[in-house]
C-alpha cells in the first residue's frame, strides 16, 4: 500500500532480478506479487512454534498446507504393478508426530530414495502438500519438505526465530521459499515511509512501518506479532477510509438540482392512493431521502433492508417526489424478469397516475416507460421519444437505459436496484446522463453489517429498513437431509401437493439448467467438500422427474435465464396470474419477483448456494396472508460445514445476523473483491467483522484528516500510499461509485 521507490522495484526485470528469474515469474502469475513491496506485504498466514503440528483434525482436505513436525518412523515397502511387475515398485510411508497428532506421508518411485536418506526417526522438518484421504487416513503424498536442523549457516541464520512464519503459498512456490525471498527483501522495509500521521501512531500506541514489517516476518515473539498486526490493520483501514473520505468531500462539493415535491403534487395522489400506511421505517428512511434530495448536491444514500421490507416503494415514493419536482428518475434493474416485474407492480400500485397523456390519466399522471434489449423497435423508438421529451417522468429498465441513443429531458434521480450486479462503468454512464450529476439510491436486499457498509461503501449514507410491512407472514424452513433420511424428501414433495390443495402455488429452485449449451461447459469449480459429488440438480431434469412422479397432476412450468425474454415474461405471468401450481426456476427468481400467492418453496441442492443467496430466494414465500414454507434439501452429511451453513439459515430469519455468518465463513474477499474492482490491495490483515472498533475509529480519523487538509499536502506519507492503493483503475473506480 505504501510502495515508494525502493519498494516499487519489479521483482523480476531484464536486467537484474531480485529474486531468480524462475521464482519472480511464480510470484507474479501465482499470488499476484510484482514488487518488493507486493512481497513486503505478503504477510504470513499463521505461524508454528518448532516441532507443533497442526491439530490433524484441523487439517483442511484439498487444500495445499504446512506442518512442522518431528519423524516418528519411516518404512519403505515393496509391491508389485503394473509398472514394476516384478515387486520391484517402491513405497516409503513416513509418520510425523508433534506428540497429540499424527499424520502419514507417502512417497512412491524414485522419489523415495532422497526422503529415505533424510527423513530419519527423530529428524524435524516443514513438509508441505495436498491434504487426502487415503484408508480413511489423512496424507500428505510426495510432500516437499524442508529440514530444520540448524546445522549449516543459512539453517541457522534462517531458522533461528521461535517462531515460524508460513505464507499463503500455492503447489508450485512452498510457503519456506516465500520465506527465503522475504529474507533478501526484508532490509527494503526500512524504506517504507509511514502513511499514518504521526499524532495518530504516537496517540495510538502504534509501532512505525518499518518496524512492523520486520516483526510481522520476523517475530521473536508473540508480542511481536500482535504489536505488528494492531499497526498494519490501521494501515489498511485508514488509508481506505481516507480514500472514501475524499471521495465523500469531494461529492459535497459538487453542483446538483434540489428535488423538492409539490406540496399537492403526484407524490400526495400517490400517498392517497395507498391502501395502508407506511411502516415506521419506511416513514423514517423517506425523510432522510427528501432530505438529502431537496440539497444542491448529489445524494448518495444506500438503502438496504430485509427481503419484502418495502424497499421498492420507499424507492417509488422518492422517484414521484423528484417527478414533482419537473425532474425525470431512472430505475436500473439487474436482468430483464426483475425490470419486466417492477415495472409492471409499479404500473398497478400508481393506476391512473401513471398514464399522464392517457385519457384517463389523473390531474398529476406522468407516464411510466419500460426500456429494456430485448423490446421491438417500434415500442423502444417511442420510449426514447418519451424520455427525451420529458413525457415519461419515470423510466425502469436493464443496462439498455445507459446506450448512447437514450436522452432524457433531465434526469434527477437514478435508483440502482441490486447494487453488486452493476458494474462502476454502467452506474457512471448512466449519472452522465444528467445535465448536472443526478441524486443516487443504491438498493440492496442481501443486509450488509455496518462495517461492512462502512468499508465497501464508506462513500455512500446508509439507510436501513429493519421492520416488515404489516400482513407480511413469517416463513418456517426446514433442512430435508435426502441422504441420510429419504423419507423426509418423499414428505417435502407431499407438503407441496398440500400447498397446491390449499389453492397456493410453490417454486423449486435448481443450481443449474441443464440444456445441452451450458452442460458443454464445466458448472464451476468443485473443490473440497464438492470434489467428489455429482453434477448439480438441473432444472430441466427436476422439472420432468416431478411432472411424471411425485407432483404428478399439477401444472408444473420452468424459468431459467437462457429462455428468451418473451417466454420467461409469459411463464412469470402465468404463475403470478395462478395458472402454474409450481415453478421449476434457477436463481433467476432471486430478487424482486412477489407472488403473494406461492408459500412453498424446495431449494435442490441448497449446499450449491451461499447463505445470503439462500435467504434472497426464501424471501419470494410469504409474500401474503398465508405462513411460508422453505425447505432446504442437500445430500450432505450431518457434521459437514455445508450442513451448518444450512442449518444457520434455517434457524433465523434475520437477513443481518447471516450476513455476518456468510462474512465469517467466506471472509471478506467476496465482499470487496467488487467493491475495490478486485484490484490486489484488498484486504490482507483487516478482518471486516472482528475489527469493526478499528473500522470506526479509522473513519472518523479520517473524516477529520480530511476536511482539514484534503489535498494531503501534509501528509507525503499518506498521499503516497494512497496512491499505491488507487492505481488508475481504482481511483476511477472511486470516481465513477
Amino acid at each position: 500500500m505504501d510502495l515508494v521507490p525502493a519498494l516499487q522495484e519489479p521483482l523480476q526485470q531484464p536486467l537484474k532480478s531480485v529474486l531468480g528469474p524462475a521464482t519472480a515469474k511464480v510470484m507474479a502469475e501465482h499470488l499476484g506479487l510484482h514488487t518488493v513491496g507486493d512481497l513486503l506485504h505478503h504477510y504470513p498466514r499463521r505461524y508454528e512454534e518448532r516441532g507443533q503440528l497442526t491439530p490433524v483434525a484441523d487439517l483442511p482436505m484439498d487444500e495445499h498446507v504446512t506442518v512442522v513436525a518431528q519423524v516418528a518412523d519411516a518404512r519403505l515397502h515393496t509391491f508389485a504393478s503394473a509398472k514394476a511387475p516384478r515387486g520391484k515398485g517402491q513405497r516409503l510411508e513416513v509418520t510425523i508426530t508433534d506428540g497429540s497428532g499424527r499424520l502419514q506421508l507417502v512417497f512412491f518411485g524414485n522419489g523415495v530414495h532422497k526422503p529415505h536418506k533424510e527423513l530419519l526417526p527423530g529428524t524435524r522438518a516443514m513438509f508441505a502438500g495436498k491434504v487426502s484421504l487415503f484408508n480413511r487416513r489423512l496424507q500428505l503424498a510426495h510432500p516437499a519438505y524442508e529440514l530444520l536442523r540448524g546445522d549449516g549457516e543459512e539453517s541457522v541464520e534462517t531458522w533461528a526465530g521461535a517462531l515460524i512464519p508460513l505464507y499463503p503459498a500455492t503447489a508450485k512456490l512452498e510457503s519456506w521459499k516465500i520465506g527465503k525471498a522475504l529474507q533478501t527483501v526484508l532490509p527494503t522495509a526500512q524504506d517504507a515511509v509511514d502513511p499514518l500521521p504521526d499524532s495518530l501512531r504516537e496517540g495510538r500506541g502504534l509501532v512505525s512501518l518499518p518496524e512492523a514489517l520486520l516483526k510481522i516476518h520476523r517475530p521473536h515473539t508473540k508480542a511481536d506479532i500482535a504489536d505488528a498486526r494492531a499497526r498494519l490493520k490501521w494501515d489498511e483501514a485508514f488509508v481506505l477510509q481516507v480514500a472514501l473520505a475524499r471521495r465523500r468531500h469531494a461529492d459535497a462539493l459538487l453542483p446538483a438540482v434540489a428535488r423538492t415535491p409539490l406540496p399537492d403534487g403526484l407524490l400526495t395522489a400517490f400517498d392517497d392512493r395507498l391502501p395502508f400506511t407506511l411502516t415506521e421505517g419506511q416513514q423514517r428512511v423517506s425523510a432522510e431521502i427528501f432530505t438529502d434530495l431537496a440539497t444542491e448536491h448529489p445524494m448518495h444514500r444506500l438503502l438496504q433492508g430485509e427481503v419484502g421490507s418495502g424497499k421498492t416503494l420507499v424507492a417509488l415514493r422518492a422517484m414521484l417526489a423528484v417527478v414533482d419536482a419537473g425532474g425525470q428518475a431512472a430505475m436500473l434493474a439487474p436482468t430483464e424478469v426483475l425490470a419486466q416485474q417492477h415495472h409492471r407492480s409499479v404500473v398497478e400500485m400508481m393506476g391512473e397516475l401513471a398514464e399522464g397523456g392517457m385519457l384517463g390519466g389523473a390531474e398529476h399522471a406522468t407516464k411510466v416507460v419500460l426500456l429494456t434489449g430485448s423490446m421491438g423497435t417500434a415500442a423502444r423508438r417511442q420510449a426514447l421519444l418519451d424520455l427525451v421529451t420529458g413525457e415519461a417522468g419515470l423510466v425502469i429498465g436493464t443496462h439498455a437505459l445507459i446506450e448512447d441513443k437514450v436522452q432524457f429531458h433531465d434526469l434527477g434521480l437514478v435508483v440502482v436496484d441490486e447494487q453488486h450486479r452493476f458494474g462502476v462503468e454502467q452506474r457512471d454512464a448512466l449519472r452522465g446522463k444528467g445535465k448536472q450529476p443526478p441524486h443516487l439510491l443504491v438498493m440492496t436486499a442481501t443486509p450488509i453489517p455496518r462495517t461492512v457498509a462502512m468499508t465497501v461503501f464508506g462513500d455512500l449514507e446508509t439507510s436501513v429498513l429493519d421492520q416488515l410491512p404489516a400482513g407480511r407472514s413469517p416463513i418456517a424452513s426446514h433442512v430435508v437431509p435426502a441422504a441420510d433420511k429419504p423419507h423426509f424428501l418423499a414428505r417435502a414433495w407431499e407438503r407441496v401437493r398440500e400447498e397446491v390443495e390449499n389453492g397456493h402455488q410453490a417454486y423449486v429452485v435448481c443450481p443449474r439448467i441443464g440444456d445441452e449449451e451450458e452442460d458443454g461447459k464445466k458448472t464451476g469449480k468443485q473443490t473440497g467438500e464438492d470434489a467428489d459429488k455429482r453434477p448439480p440438480l438441473a432444472v430441466l431434469d427436476v422439472a420432468d422427474q416431478l411432472a411424471r412422479g411425485p407432483l404428478n397432476g399439477l401444472r408444473v412450468e420452468v424459468l431459467h435465464g437462457r429462455m428468451h425474454p418473451d417466454d420467461k415474461d409469459a411463464v412469470m405471468r402465468r404463475f403470478a396470474a395462478g395458472e402454474t401450481d409450481v415453478l421449476v426456476a434457477t436463481t433467476v427468481i432471486e430478487v424482486g419477483v412477489n407472488v403473494p400467492n406461492a408459500t412453498a418453496m424446495v431449494i435442490m441442492d441448497a449446499d450449491r448456494f451461499g447463505v445470503s443467496q439462500l435467504h434472497q430466494l426464501r424471501g419470494r414465500v410469504g409474500r401474503g396472508s398465508a405462513p411460508g414454507l422453505c425447505l432446504l434439501v442437500t445430500e450432505m452429511p450431518e457434521a459437514s460445514p455445508a450442513r451448518q451453513r444450512l442449518n444457520s439459515v434455517a434457524a433465523t430469519l434475520d437477513g443481518f445476523e447471516l450476513s455476518r455468518i456468510d462474512l465469517e465463513q467466506r471472509r471478506e474477499g467476496d465482499v470487496l473483491g467488487q467493491a475495490q474492482s478486485g484490484a490486489r490491495t484488498s484486504l490482507r490483515m483487516l478482518a471486516v467483522i472482528e475489527d469493526e472498533e478499528i473500522i470506526a475509529e479509522a473513519r472518523a480519523e479520517a473524516t477529520a484528516v480530511v476536511a482539514a487538509d484534503p489535498e494531503l499536502q501534509d501528509l507525503p506519507g499518506l498521499k503516497t500510499a494512497l496512491d499505491a492503493l488507487l492505481d488508475e483503475e481504482r481511483e476511477q473506480y472511486l470516481e465513477k461509485g
